[in-house]
């Protein structure tokens, strides 16, 4: 086997549509395009969503609901979560950035520590925002919260 031998398997390939390159082509003339009407002339383009006339989808379906535009979104990790944690780094201090190199969250996001789950040793815990239960549950096996 040679490189200059080397072909493309049998039917892999297609050869493009040379549109208007004269008669002789089939396809010179009207070039694929018909007679006349704004398919046929440059610059023509459909408007994003044209159906032909038909009641375009984006228009058949009904709007509904309400994005609140300045919603806080928190990414949750429960206490489980910081239990498992602390216990394979051996740490009792975890902040957002000991969950970042570890993966639970990621870098942009915001963290809310949520009640599921125990902890049975005093961890020292920084977070942007804590539930009910988790900021009991922590107070009362002896570690401290701290609010971001």
């Amino acid at each position: 086997m040679k490189i200059h031998t080397l072909k493309p398997a049998a039917g892999s390939t297609k050869n493009n549509k040379r549109i208007g390159r004269g008669q002789g082509s089939g396809r010179g003339g009207t070039s694929t395009k018909g007679h006349k009407g704004a398919q046929s002339r440059s610059g023509y383009s459909m408007k994003m969503g044209f159906e032909g006339g038909q009641m375009p989808l984006q228009r058949r379906v009904p709007k509904f609901g309400f994005k609140n535009r300045f919603r806080v979104e928190y990414k949750g990790v429960n206490l489980d979560t910081l239990q498992r944690l602390s216990e394979k780094l051996k740490k009792d201090k975890i902040d957002v950035q000991v969950l970042i190199d570890n993966g639970v969250i990621g870098k942009s996001d915001l963290v809310k520590i949520l009640g599921r789950g125990e902890v049975t040793k005093k961890l020292d815990i920084t977070a942007h925002a804590f539930s009910a239960s988790a900021a009991e549950a922590i107070e009362k096996s002896g570690g401290t919260i701290t609010r971001l």
